[in-house]
């Protein structure tokens, strides 16, 4: 939340929570069941559902968020639809059409490269079977969750050139060796020697986990920056911080159910004219086998419409979590609520 933003009492919030475990249909960054702290609050559905393993420093910032868009009016809507990319998790690539099949509609896919365990050519076979699938006018991205070296990024993004990739997300994991990178690949990953970058730079995670959000666009590190709204504080602040940085951005979720995916959505029909590049990360409970309410946020033609839908009450109980992960979240909650309270500690203000 922001500065002057009171935060609701944690009684009130803790009794607006309930605390799911949902099976993904794929496993997903070695996740196969996603749990969220899912609140019904006074301005609708909300979502704190940072990954197990963050701190509380870190997760304090998922809280802001939830409590902003559960307790505070949000943004204007600017667009009514976002138009979202299917995300193709690190799967072999006789199993991509039936990934895709979950996008209905969707014409630019990001698929996930750089897996533990895998090699360049599992990911290269994984790019053309998104690509043969899609067609030429596709878009395709690659996400590599900073997985590579700069060798291996400049490497890999050779390799995958033939696909003409619409950018490669967070190739490495410091501001300065996406700074690296994206020099090194100016003109030379495709054999242009021309000033413009052949395959543009996309920073996630240095965004998004970093003190300082602005030090990737201040640093010339990347080409468009990947926004998502729970990690940064909300949609407020993200807006914000897209503001200050001056570059294009993409928004995404971090395998949300819709109450989280709302949120996101609130982001990108917020964002300014010429601003958003392009279709969103936000189709991602496409990935999840079951969600928090009956109406589901999917992708139907490509896009998703900017709403907020109902809580089910059937559902929640369905998915709810055994009582020790129950407890374990309502003791993070307290715990973050606890650094939020204390204006000089809350995570990442200005």
């Amino acid at each position: 939340m922001r500065e002057q933003d009171p935060v609701p009492p944690l009684a009130e919030v803790l009794a607006a929570t309930r605390v799911v475990a949902i099976p993904t249909r794929t496993r997903f960054r070695g996740i196969t069941v996603r749990e969220a702290a899912i609140l019904d609050a006074p301005q609708g559905a909300s979502e704190f559902s940072p990954f197990p393993e963050y701190g509380d420093a870190e997760a304090s910032a998922w809280l802001a968020a939830a409590l902003d868009f559960g307790w505070a009016e949000q943004p204007p809507v600017l667009r009514e639809r976002i138009e979202v990319n299917a995300t193709v998790p690190a799967v072999p690539a006789a199993e991509v059409p039936a990934i895709l099949s979950r996008f209905p509609g969707c014409r630019t896919a990001k698929v996930k490269v750089a897996e533990r365990g895998q090699s360049l050519a599992d990911d290269v076979a994984r790019v053309r079977a998104v690509r043969e699938a899609l067609g030429p006018e596709a878009r395709v991205r690659v996400d590599a969750n900073g997985g590579w070296t700069v060798t291996e990024a400049a490497t890999a993004l050779r390799a995958l050139a033939e696909f003409e990739l619409d950018y490669a997300e967070q190739p490495c994991a410091t501001v300065a060796e996406l700074a690296e990178v994206r020099r090194q690949t100016r003109g030379q990953v495709a054999g242009d020697s021309g000033s413009a970058p052949t395959v543009r730079i996309a920073a996630d995670e240095s965004v998004r986990k970093a003190a300082d959000p602005l030090a990737v666009a201040r640093a010339g590190a990347a080409d468009l920056l990947i926004v998502k709204a729970q990690p940064l504080g909300g949609v407020r602040r993200a807006l914000s911080i897209v503001a200050e940085a001056g570059l294009p951005v993409v928004v995404s979720s971090a395998l949300d159910t819709s109450a989280g995916i709302a949120m996101g959505l609130r982001l990108a029909s917020a964002l300014p004219e010429g601003l958003l590049a392009g279709a969103c990360g936000l189709g991602t409970v496409a990935l999840l086998d079951g969600d928090v309410t009956a109406d589901p946020l999917l992708p139907r033609e490509g896009s998703i419409a900017v709403r907020r839908p109902a809580l089910d009450g059937a559902a929640l109980d369905r998915f709810a979590a055994p009582p020790e992960r129950k407890r374990w979240w309502r003791e993070r909650i307290a715990r973050c609520h606890a650094l939020l309270a204390a204006p000089a500690r809350r995570p990442h203000q200005r």
